[in-house]
């Protein structure tokens, strides 16, 4: 690490302060951040990334626009800069000078949160993930399936048991685990591949940020560590809305196992270039297995020019993998495709996709069912079905052995 990296180092030094002050509320930053106007004609990179070479051009916006959000709020499309300018207060600061806007606040914003502050260093036993982010495109986009309901008897309800797949395990020497919700893991032969990066994509509604909690705390009940970090909710929310399914994660925070870090999307696009540079190293010091973002696509939002916005994401991406852990993004879908995400690129950048969606029967009076795929597994074997879920105040159940047709 340079010297610029003296906030990140500081925030572990004293592991008995860092405790104290992971019992203090976590310092929100409050900004107010405007789009520059004029920045040439297909815009600058947010946080120091250039456009690439492929770029159709600047996406439509105004480039005098103002960006205001907070955590809980998705900019409306006419919020958002166009032409890609950083949303910055005046010229973003170079990070190689050492005035990012996090070099204090992310760094002390990871150290006071609700369960942060110092870990156990696992130095470079935590590895590094292979195969950086490479555009998979293996996977095309299925196609629609026709929702006539769930099995028999005019009920909409379940149907009988339907036969198991046959598919056997993957052979790999790679450790595997478990995601941690029923009927899912039974569709994984074998597990997922530690240290796997997987998007959970939906509509609103589907459960993907219980998919998340949940992930988290099949974890957290073995005595492993986690973050959640999330740009939608408070730390209060998230904490109570786990809780309130049975998973204590007041109780996790208290005893320096699970991290919350809540953050304004805005704060975090000025600031990716600081952040993902000092994310993994902060994630291993912390001890953490599993990691959760919820959601990326208000990230994502935040760059109106399509080349700056695949590459920011990219380089994300990327630094997540180099953390070591297992991780779970949360995405919003496409309006015109529910297999696809909201701007359709975190689903080549991931390991894995799972996607959630609603089936809607032809019949008026047929109750709305919920509907989980998998849409691929790197390393692997997987079901290929399509298969019903629930969500209760225990979490998501999938039905494994019921059909839809």
């Amino acid at each position: 690490m340079t010297e610029d990296d003296d906030w990140f180092e500081s925030a572990f030094d004293d592991e008995d302060d860092a405790r104290e002050e992971a019992d203090e509320p976590a310092n929100d930053t409050e900004t107010e951040s405007e789009a520059d106007a004029g920045d040439g004609p297909d815009g600058a990179a947010l946080a120091g990334g250039e456009p690439a070479a492929d770029d159709r051009g600047p996406a439509v916006g105004d480039a005098d626009s103002t960006v205001e959000a907070s955590p809980g709020q998705t900019p409306e499309p006419e919020d958002v800069p166009g032409d890609g300018d950083a949303l910055d207060d005046g010229d973003a600061p170079d990070d190689d000078a050492g005035g990012s806007l996090f070099e204090e606040d992310f760094g002390t914003a990871f150290s006071n949160a609700p369960g942060g502050g110092a870990g156990p260093d696992i130095g470079d036993d935590g590895g590094q993930f292979g195969g950086e982010g490479q555009f998979g495109g293996d996977d095309e986009f299925a196609g629609g399936f026709d929702a006539g309901g769930f099995d028999a008897g005019g009920s909409g309800g379940f149907g009988q048991d339907a036969p198991g797949f046959e598919d056997e395990e993957f052979e790999s020497s790679l450790p595997r685990v478990d995601v941690g919700i029923e009927g899912l893991d039974g569709m994984i032969q074998g597990g997922i591949p530690e240290r796997t990066l997987m998007v959970a994509i939906g509509d609103a509604g589907t459960g993907k940020t219980t998919f998340g909690l949940q992930f988290l705390q099949h974890a957290l009940e073995t005595g492993e560590k986690a973050v959640y970090i999330t740009l939608e909710e408070s730390e209060e929310r998230v904490v109570g809305s786990a809780t309130e399914k049975g998973w204590p994660f007041d109780e996790y925070v208290e005893e320096d196992r699970l991290a919350v870090l809540d953050m304004d999307p805005v704060d975090m696009a000025n600031s990716l270039t600081s952040i993902r540079n000092e994310l993994p190293e902060l994630v291993r010091e912390f001890g953490a297995t599993r990691l959760v973002l919820d959601s990326v696509s208000l990230l994502e939002m935040m760059y109106e020019d399509r080349a700056v916005r695949r590459n920011e994401i990219y380089d994300f991406t990327r630094s997540l993998k180099e953390a070591g852990v297992t991780t779970m993004l949360t995405s919003e879908a496409s309006e015109d495709n529910p297999y696809a995400s909201r701007h359709g690129i975190i689903e080549y950048l991931t390991d894995a996709v799972f996607v959630l969606r609603y089936v809607r029967g032809t019949d008026d009076f047929r109750e709305t069912r919920l509907a989980i795929e998998i849409q691929k597994i790197r390393d692997a074997n997987h079901s290929r079905e399509i298969k019903p879920y629930d969500i209760t105040n225990e979490g998501i159940s999938v039905y494994q052995q019921a059909n839809l047709f």
